[in-house]
């Protein structure tokens, strides 16, 4: 999950496009006011639909991920921010973010290049779903070359801009945007530094300080993933998507690929389908509590028919579901 200042970075962005912000946050239960209230969190989710609205709002500007990237500032991130500019060194900066990392912006896994002579950080895009996937590579390789900018205070010059795959007018209008031409065609998506301009200190380091910014972040990054990948699972069954949901919906929603969601899930010692029959058993016992038809409740449930479910239902309890709902009633 993501504070509302993030989102509020985006909307903004798009109005200077004429994006009106109803039409950015369409779908996503999110108002223009919530977005003011400190206590106004995103769930993923709501983040991808506002994502997505901007993008079909606004579909012939090139680069409009990497541009929207260098909005973002360290103060935007908070804690987070401020613990990245206490480092002794952008070296050591970029080894702290990466350490706390989910209180970013970013969707891309990264891992640090480090040789002889150069520095650097490679973004992997690999578990963001097909249709955001690039917009949001540069969106965070956008993040993260406005932060090392900022880090730097303009001083610590980019070598490279390294891209997979970029369209033509994207890299002329990353360019024109970073006074750097990107290199396409390469076997990474990378921003490439002197390793000598990364090991130089930070003019705004403070070590005191970045401890206690560390405990800071450690604690949040607790409070935010207390129930990790399957905890946001269980919330989009119990959402507007319902039980129906199949694993590829799931997904989806989340902005990865089934296969990363099965991956993720499995890396926590679940799976899809074990969420999913956890979650009917449990509504199935308190729908039965009401009134609702048993066929009502089979299609509620996401089973295609009423045999099906009391099939599943005489499992988990050894017993029909009329016959839990005559037991319980008494």
């Amino acid at each position: 999950m993501h504070p509302a200042t993030i989102a509020q970075v985006m909307v903004n962005f798009a109005a200077r496009f004429g994006v009106d912000g109803q039409a950015c946050l369409l779908g996503t239960g999110v108002e223009l006011d919530d977005l003011q209230r400190p206590d106004t969190w995103l769930q993923r989710s709501q983040e991808m639909r506002l994502l997505e609205n901007m993008i079909m709002s606004l579909p012939d500007i090139p680069a409009l991920g990497f541009e929207l990237g260098l909005q973002y500032n360290v103060s935007t991130f908070g804690i987070w921010g401020f613990a990245i500019r206490t480092s002794p060194t952008l070296a050591a900066a970029v080894q702290t973010a990466l350490r706390y990392l989910p209180l970013s912006t970013a969707y891309c896994r990264f891992s640090v290049i480090h040789t002889d002579k150069l520095f650097g950080i490679a973004a992997y895009p690999d578990d963001i779903a097909q249709h955001l996937r690039h917009f949001l590579l540069e969106r965070d390789l956008g993040t993260a070359f406005s932060l090392l900018r900022e880090l730097g205070l303009n001083g610590v010059p980019v070598q490279r801009l390294e891209f997979q795959h970029l369209p033509g007018n994207h890299v002329q209008r990353i360019e024109e945007l970073t006074g750097i031409r990107p290199h396409t065609g390469c076997p990474q998506n990378a921003i490439i530094l002197d390793r000598r301009h990364a090991e130089l200190q930070l003019p705004t380091c403070d070590l005191h300080l970045l401890r206690v910014l560390e405990e800071q972040c450690t604690r949040q990054l607790r409070q935010r993933q207390v129930e990790g990948l399957a905890g946001q699972v269980r919330q989009i069954l119990l959402g507007p998507m319902g039980l129906v949901s199949t694993l590829e919906d799931v997904a989806r929603a989340l902005s990865l690929s089934p296969r990363s969601l099965r991956r993720k899930l499995a890396e926590e010692g679940v799976n899809y389908s074990d969420l999913l029959e956890a979650e009917r058993k449990q509504l199935a016992s308190q729908l039965l509590s009401t009134q609702m038809k048993l066929d009502e409740m089979a299609l509620h449930l996401g089973y295609g028919d009423t045999a099906s479910f009391t099939r599943a239902f005489r499992r988990w309890y050894n017993c029909s579901p009329g016959e839990y709902r005559r037991v319980h009633a008494l």
